[in-house]
């Protein structure tokens, strides 16, 4: 009986490693105190939703090419809303501004709100590894944030793709926990 554990335990070990090997790393992350999913549900369920790109996470590779492969990967790990990726800038910006910011290998220092307002630094990246700052942004002010970060060999390593599911459910996420005036007993007149 203990063979037959001690194996069982042994093949679900062996059978974790591909998975290990594909799992994205999520780093902190922040909520503005005006963060509400349910805004960002109505602002893009059925609509396009920008994002802008800051840096290269491929140094060797085109960018257009880099941001060509990377939007299938973002929009197949999408978060609730049927909304669609785009990195089109509308010709006149709306408001309020939603948009997502990716910034790539992002130096350390680099603060969320600078970036909302179009500032962005970098630092020198590991080859190898797909590293990410995203911010939502919705006008100059900072909604969401969270960097995350895996190793991947292109623009179209699967790592990628998962990277994307695991961030986006942190970067917009719809947790009842962060929603507005839900407790703390100051009640509205």
């Amino acid at each position: 009986m203990r063979f037959r554990s001690r194996l069982a335990a042994a093949l679900l070990a062996v059978a974790a490693i591909p998975a290990a090997a594909y799992a994205a790393v999520i780093g902190g992350t922040y909520y503005a105190v005006q963060y509400d999913y349910r805004e960002f549900f109505a602002a893009t369920d059925g609509k396009n939703f920008q994002v802008v790109l800051q840096g290269n996470p491929f140094p060797g590779t085109d960018p257009a090419v880099v941001a060509r492969d990377l939007l299938p990967m973002m929009q197949a790990g999408k978060p609730m809303p049927r909304l669609t990726f785009t990195y089109e800038t509308p010709p006149e910006p709306p408001r309020p501004n939603y948009r997502l910011v990716l910034v790539f290998d992002a130096a350390n220092d680099l603060n969320s709100d600078s970036v909302c307002k179009g500032t962005v630094r970098f630092k020198p990246g590991k080859p190898g590894i797909f590293n990410v700052y995203a911010i939502y942004c919705r006008n100059d002010m900072t909604m969401s944030e969270t960097t995350a970060w895996t190793p991947a060999n292109g623009p179209t390593d699967p790592r990628i793709g998962e990277l994307f599911r695991e961030l986006f459910m942190v970067v917009f996420s719809d947790s009842p926990a962060l929603r507005p005036n839900q407790g703390g007993g100051m009640g509205r007149n």
